[in-house]
């Protein structure tokens, strides 16, 4: 963890997680229960994110498997709107909760219709009265089903981004409903909701209206620079298991680690991931100590290069164990499949790219 860009209770923290208790890893709210018990949530605790504590712990947690990463991500994107433009009454409502691990969140942006381009929503609220009554599905939806609480972005006017408004709807709500869950290539709880005629109290509204996409692209911002780190741990994990089986296999007469083709593939999977390692953490103390700075451009590098990074990763130790590689159960086959989704999920790397490119021509 040594990084010039890291303090010491980072790794004190990096190590807490690396040790957390969790009953079941493929079991999100046994998972979040643990995290909190840990305290390995506290960085969410309060009304701005700790984005370093917040990769550390994702690059940990990575390691152990993308579940209870999934767990750990969905706190923090799921509480982030309340964070940033919650009343002190909804912070104090939520935040405790979320950081001891007694509430669930989901984070509810993605439609059949709008997914890259979240201007396109198309789930409704309109105010009746002392409530908002919500119309809508969304799909792919992480903890859906298992989530306490969804933060969800709805059309309150006018089409496009101006349009749209932010708010915490209960799993409970009157006409909220969850509609099916999906088998993904990675497994982990997710799928689609519905609101139909769902009513919610005129306090679900978080921040104000018309202020929708601002509080959703923020909390993406502030956490997205970990995915990054998350995407560093599955790898590292994968590395040490190609590592590892190089250096018991033997071919040709000699182990694999002595073959230098193998010794190339393992030499461009370290620096890939070292290099990844430096972007995403120098992305992370940027936010941290200027975070009212302008930071796009580093922030969508480090998501980008560090998940295609992963991806190669990921590839190359696939490669190593050749027919193991490939047979369900293998540490390296699940983090093939794991990492995968990580260059999709919080903006594509297509969408990095074109972030990156107009900070670049600005």
């Amino acid at each position: 963890m040594r990084s010039p860009y890291l303090e010491e209770r980072h790794e004190d923290l990096a190590r807490r997680a690396a040790e957390a208790p969790a009953d079941d890893l493929d079991d999100v709210r046994r998972s979040v229960q643990a995290l909190g018990a840990a305290g390995l949530l506290d960085c969410f605790s309060g009304t701005a994110t700790d984005v370093r504590a917040a990769a550390v712990i994702r690059e940990a947690l990575g390691r152990r498997g993308a579940v209870l990463d999934l767990a750990f991500a969905m706190q923090g994107l799921g509480s982030g709107p309340v964070r940033i433009a919650g009343t002190p009454a909804q912070q104090a409502a939520l935040l405790p909760d979320v950081a001891a691990g007694r509430t669930v969140m989901g984070f509810a942006l993605t439609e059949p219709e709008a997914g890259s381009d979240l201007a396109g929503v198309a789930t409704s609220a309109r105010a009746d009265g002392d409530a908002w009554v919500l119309d809508g599905r969304k799909v792919f939806i992480s903890n859906a089903g298992v989530a306490d609480a969804y933060t969800v972005l709805a059309r309150t006017g006018e089409a496009g981004a101006k349009g749209l408004s932010m708010f915490l709807v209960r799993a409970d709500a009157p006409g909220f409903r969850v509609l099916r869950t999906f088998e993904m290539l990675s497994p982990h709880p997710i799928g689609e909701v519905s609101f139909e005629g769902c009513r919610v109290p005129h306090a679900a509204l978080i921040g104000e209206v018309g202020q929708g996409m601002k509080i959703a692209l923020g909390t993406l911002d502030r956490l997205r620079a970990t995915v990054g780190a998350a995407a560093i741990g599955m790898a590292e994990r994968a590395l040490a298991e190609a590592s590892a089986h190089a250096k018991a296999r033997t071919q040709f007469g000699k182990p694999l680690a002595d073959q230098q083709l193998v010794q190339a593939m393992i030499a461009d999977s370290a620096t890939d991931l070292e290099a990844a390692r430096g972007l995403v953490y120098r992305a992370a103390w940027l936010q941290d100590v200027d975070p009212a700075g302008r930071h796009t451009a580093a922030i969508s590098m480090a998501k980008l290069f560090a998940t295609e990074a992963a991806g190669r990763v990921a590839d190359r130790c696939v490669q190593i164990l050749g027919g193991r590689g490939v047979m369900r159960g293998e540490v390296v086959e699940r983090v093939y499949r794991d990492v995968r989704a990580l260059r999709i999920y919080e903006g594509t790397s297509e969408i990095q790219r074109i972030v990156i490119a107009r900070e670049v021509l600005r």
